[in-house]
């Protein structure tokens, strides 16, 4: 007998997205995006964000159930992002997600938006092997997870940013290139003209006496502004040289302490996820490491690696299977929630009143 139909729902940031997912497989997703309207202020502005997920999540749900062929009564449980991301954003999607699941009378699950990340490769390359490795690369969050059972067993943290995510890293630079937002596809267009050994730039916590798995961008992002800003107007930056030296500096920083972290735990898949995970040189560099390292990896498709419903329904879809306890009406939002479990149901006051 088929598992439900989960319907995903994402409202984290700037993309609002739906998608629809039964038995791993999926069926139909939608995403809009408000990154148009942010892009004039180099970042993502938290109102106008909140404001366009109103506008687009009946649309993008619509448009989600219409790519699969289905109706809104055809839906079995309903998924939303609870955690991390922005407040009003969040709260968006759960309010959404809540009303959905209550006129429909199907099980509510809060998930955390990294899992979804996880998950959206599955969508992809199928069930996850017990172990693997996880390298989850975004604007926010850089992390190396060990992962067995995504959606019963706890996720283990080996290593964190310990500031600048790299996607951040990626974003800052690039408006002291004079590039426009988002800045990691625009430093991986620029690069494409540039000498990735133009510049010299660190890499950051790979030297001997550090942590090998934590991550800093910080440093890189710093060095990289000051080299732009030692150049003058009669004498500009070459920015495609400096976009590619940068982005080698990331890939290989990304790279070489996943590959370790499989080689250290005797892990023999890496699973690299997240916005970062469209970057073109973190792709081909993780690929010439695992096969050098004899490590199979895997990476979901560049439309599963931004932000999107169908990774959302994806971790609904492994909740619902795994028989996992649905989320009370009293879900709330953590806009700071750590990676801990798959599911992320916490709850407003209201939980505690008699």
């Amino acid at each position: 007998m088929s598992s439900p139909i989960v319907l995903g729902i994402e409202t984290s940031c700037d993309e609002t997205g739906a998608g629809l997912v039964r038995d791993g497989r999926l069926l139909g997703h939608a995403v809009a995006s408000s990154m148009a309207e942010h892009a004039r202020y180099g970042g993502v502005v938290p109102e106008i964000a909140a404001r366009a997920h109103i506008d687009a999540l009946r649309p993008v749900i619509a448009q989600a159930l219409a790519d699969a062929g289905l109706r809104l009564s055809d839906v079995g449980a309903v998924a939303v992002t609870a955690g991390p991301g922005l407040s009003g954003a969040l709260q968006v999607g759960v309010a959404g997600a809540k009303a959905l699941a209550h006129a429909l009378d199907v099980p509510l699950h809060g998930v955390h938006h990294l899992a979804g990340h996880v998950a959206a490769d599955t969508l992809e390359h199928g069930p996850l092997p017990d172990p693997c490795m996880v390298l989850i690369v975004s604007g926010g969050h850089t992390s190396l997870v060990l992962v067995r059972d995504l959606a019963t067993e706890p996720v283990v943290h080996l290593g964190d940013t310990l500031d600048d995510a790299a996607g951040e890293c990626f974003d800052k630079v690039a408006r002291v290139f004079g590039l426009p937002y988002p800045g990691g596809p625009a430093i991986d267009r620029a690069a494409r003209e540039g000498d990735p050994h133009a510049v010299a730039f660190p890499r950051p916590l790979t030297g001997p006496g550090h942590d090998p798995y934590a991550f800093s961008f910080s440093g890189l992002k710093t060095a990289a502004a000051r080299w732009a800003e030692r150049h003058t107007p009669a004498a500009p930056p070459p920015v495609a040289d400096g976009a590619a030296a940068l982005q080698e500096a990331v890939a290989d920083v990304l790279t070489r302490k996943a590959v370790t972290a499989c080689t250290d735990h005797q892990v023999r898949t890496l699973v690299v996820v997240g916005g970062v995970a469209a970057n073109s040189r973190v792709r081909a560099l993780a690929e010439e490491r695992c096969a050098a390292a004899g490590i199979t990896l895997r990476v979901p498709p560049l439309r599963l690696c931004t932000d999107n419903g169908a990774m959302i329904a994806a971790v609904g879809d492994l909740l619902v299977r795994a028989g996992a306890e649905p989320a009370p009406p009293t879900l709330a939002v953590d806009p700071s929630a750590p990676l801990e479990r798959a599911a992320l149901q916490p709850t407003t006051d209201a939980a505690l009143v008699p």
